[in-house]
């Protein structure tokens, strides 16, 4: 990393990562301070930005700034997560440790050296509430900073990202870069190139989400399933027109299914070549939707709307949608009206996203349990801050049970004896569903519990604002990535002593998690700053991650009466378990993450070649050099510069064309890609070698097309009517996430619905 060379030289070059001398460098800052305290602020502001490659001097200013100017005043931590993630690190926080300082220090570094900061966080309310709370620090030393709103317009947005430092949600950002590639001129494009990422909860957006579409379509027709197909599939009867694997992530059609589906429709076979790419593939979608996706768990219906649930957050994913198809069929399934489907013009996932920074770095609680993916996947080494006060909080083993029925009894009864005592407690539960469930049995023993589900995430911060308070008892169905701490006491920590007297916060999961980091997450919000607190996880054999997860293991033991287990072999079944499901998302993640490379680095091809045509006159030339005659005529007519404009926006609408249908084209590859591994030959590199000789034709087919336009099309003194000769933008486009993994192994619908579960 170019740039760094300052901080390596500083921390000892490859010794630079222990943790001592991280530690040594932060004491010089603290020695710094008596000094740094008697100078005015214009002083102190030409001191850091003097000292910006002196690493204990620009702490110690930074420091210092930050007191003056939002009244907080870093600790030796928050230093040493700051040095960190100027290293270009992944950092490890306890929460409460006050991460989002840390990053603003780090950025204010970065940007004092001259690189633009994006500081990508999960939502849009926490980068305004980040920009707004940091940005005193940033305008003390000269430095511009801002938010991207999500209602901002493309002024605003262009506005903003020239500041030294942006505030931006992941989804936003990779919106901005998908409509940026599709601009037809440079002054359209709202992004100024920015050096350094620094991302909040990383490990959310470099792991769970990392292989997530971003999706930019326009308005065209999508296939769906038919109201026809979407009533013959309501009819099928389980275990005899189809079956579901015992993981829940595939559903398969039997013959008698077929040949039920086939009569019911009137045609010969679903096999044949002209309903194996239309009617069969809106069968499978409709049974996926029937079956595997289901209301309150993986979806809510809101407002006449199905509305996608973010499962590693617990919220609405308001911009999330399924592939059209999918969508459409739970939409019929629910007896909503069908969305309008769209042509897919660009894609951008995550993972690919953060890869365009030469720099990147990160914070968040549960960073060592992500180190694998990080190393693998961006490169990056994980660094862990110790907390400014030790975590007192008693983890204490799991409870487990031989149903989740015993398991849910024994989780209210708990509720309910910790509650008697006064203490806090929060719950983290799997989905929507359950939430309520559990909500409502508390409400039943005379428990009223504040609920944080995907159904009423916009009273989020009140919620867990007050998640502390004396009595309180609140049901989330995930904790991670919430970005407000929970203070003892209540949001004003009037309550705090009585809560410490009692034993703090009280966290209780209902389930343990597909990744021992959620785990992780959800324990961490107890014993904030050395707070007390207690955290249990009540587990029960038939739960989804233990049961996929010991799949072919047979556990024999004895619960008791009110069926828990407390035999040693379950704990370590239960550990092996959820070990099992880790190591096949890592696989799952690995796989795709080859398939998804090749296109992203297609896509980096077309970019470069899109940009000389954006911003040069490659057009114009290789036109005129085809026609030559029509070259002239146009330039006789138009004017050259308009020709050359002319020829410009020709060659785009091509390139662009081109993109959308060789995505079109690999869309269609990954769904039968998985069929080569019937003939024994490997899926990826069955897919890589069709996908390269596919794109080796996109841009000579774009000039080639581009040639003919340019020949026959109609040119006056005012131009070219680009609407009139088809060559007009959709007329209308949105951007969306797309919730699907589909080249994670096996059939391509199993493997969509391997994300959804």
């Amino acid at each position: 990393m170019a740039g760094m060379s300052w901080f390596w030289k500083a921390l000892g070059g490859s010794q630079g990562r222990d943790q001592k001398r991280s530690v040594s460098l932060v004491a010089q800052a603290a020695a710094l301070a008596p000094e740094l305290a008697e100078l005015s602020d214009a002083d102190l502001a030409a001191r850091a930005r003097a000292d910006k490659d002196d690493a204990p001097q620009l702490l110690a200013c930074l420091r210092e700034i930050s007191q003056r100017t939002i009244g907080l005043r870093p600790f030796d931590v928050q230093l040493q997560g700051a040095l960190r993630l100027l290293e270009g690190d992944v950092v490890q926080m306890a929460t409460g440790e006050g991460k989002t300082l840390s990053g603003a220090l780090a950025a204010a570094g970065f940007a004092l050296r001259g690189d633009r900061v994006h500081c990508i966080t999960v939502n849009s309310y926490l980068a305004a509430r980040d920009a707004r709370w940091m940005g005193p620090i940033f305008s003390f030393i000269g430095l511009t900073s801002a938010a991207i709103e999500e209602t901002a317009d493309a002024d605003a947005r262009r506005q903003a990202y020239a500041s030294d430092v942006v505030f931006v949600a992941v989804n936003e950002l990779g919106f901005d870069v998908l409509r940026d590639r599709g601009a037809l001129s440079p002054q359209e494009r709202v992004q100024a190139p920015a050096r350094v990422a620094i991302i909040d909860e990383a490990d959310s957006a470099l792991v769970d989400e990392a292989l997530v579409p971003l999706v930019l379509a326009g308005s065209e027709p999508g296939t769906s399933p038919t109201g026809r197909v979407t009533d013959v599939v309501r009819r099928l009867t389980k275990d005899r027109d189809y079956t579901v694997d015992p993981g829940r992530r595939n559903v398969f059609l039997t013959d008698t299914g077929a040949a039920r589906i086939e009569r019911e429709l009137g045609i010969s076979s679903l096999y044949d070549a002209e309903h194996v790419g239309t009617t069969l593939t809106q069968v499978n979608v409709a049974l996926h939707a029937r079956e595997l996706l289901v209301r309150d768990v993986d979806y809510i219906v809101r407002d006449g709307k199905v509305a996608l649930v973010d499962g590693s957050r617990g919220r609405v994913a308001d911009l999330q949608r399924w592939p059209d198809g999918l969508q459409a069929a739970v939409e019929a399934k629910e007896g909503l009206a069908v969305t309008e489907g769209g042509r897919v013009l660009d894609t951008l996932t995550i993972q690919q996203l953060i890869g365009r920074y030469p720099v990147t770095c990160g914070m968040t609680g549960t960073a060592t349990a992500a180190g694998d993916q990080f190393r693998e996947f961006y490169g990056l080494t994980v660094s862990v801050v110790e907390p400014n006060v030790p975590c007192i909080r008693v983890d204490e083993p799991d409870r487990i049970f031989a149903t989740h029925e015993d398991s849910f009894a024994a989780v209210v009864d708990e509720v309910l004896s910790v509650h008697a005592t006064g203490r806090p407690v929060l719950v983290g539960t799997g989905d929507v569903a359950e939430s309520e469930q559990l909500a409502d049995a508390l409400g039943a023993r005379g428990v009223d519990a504040a609920v944080l589900n995907a159904k009423n995430d916009e009273v989020e911060a009140r919620v867990i604002a007050d998640a502390g308070a004396l009595n309180a008892v609140t049901v989330s169905t995930q904790m991670a990535g919430r970005g407000t701490d929970i203070r003892l006491g209540g949001h004003d920590e009037s309550q705090r002593d009585e809560v410490v007297r009692l034993g703090g916060l009280c966290v209780i999961g209902t389930s343990r998690h597909r990744t021992a980091r959620l785990d992780g997450q959800l324990r961490g919000r107890a014993g904030r700053q050395g707070d007390p607190g207690s955290s249990v996880f009540f587990v029960a054999l038939d739960d989804d991650v233990v049961r996929e997860g010991g799949a072919g293991e047979e556990l024999v033991v004895q619960p008791d009466a009110a069926g828990q287990i407390t035999e040693k072999r379950a704990a370590e079944y239960v550990d092996r378990a959820q070990r099992v499901t880790e190591a096949t998302m890592l696989s799952i993640h690995a796989t795709t993450w080859k398939y998804n490379k090749l296109i992203g680095d297609q896509r980096a091809i077309l970019d470069e070649r899109r940009e000389r045509v954006l911003t040069g006159d490659v057009a114009w030339q290789e036109l005129s050099a085809r026609e030559p005659e029509a070259a002239r005529q146009m330039a006789e007519v138009a004017g050259e510069d308009t020709a050359r404009a002319a020829a410009r926006r020709i060659m785009l609408h091509y390139l662009d064309e081109g993109w959308s249908r060789h995505l079109a084209d690999l869309d269609d590859l990954r769904e039968s890609v998985h069929l080569r591994a019937l003939a024994k030959e490997s899926p990826i590199d069955e897919f890589h070698r069709a996908a390269i000789a596919a794109f080796k034709g996109l841009a000579a087919g774009a000039v080639s097309d581009a040639a003919r336009t340019f020949r026959s099309v109609t040119v006056t003194d005012q131009g070219v009517d680009f609407e009139a000769e088809g060559l007009g933008r959709p007329t209308s486009t949105w951007t969306y996430m797309v919730n699907d993994n589909p080249l994670a192994g096996g059939s391509t619908m199993g493997s969509i619905a391997d994300m959804f579960r």
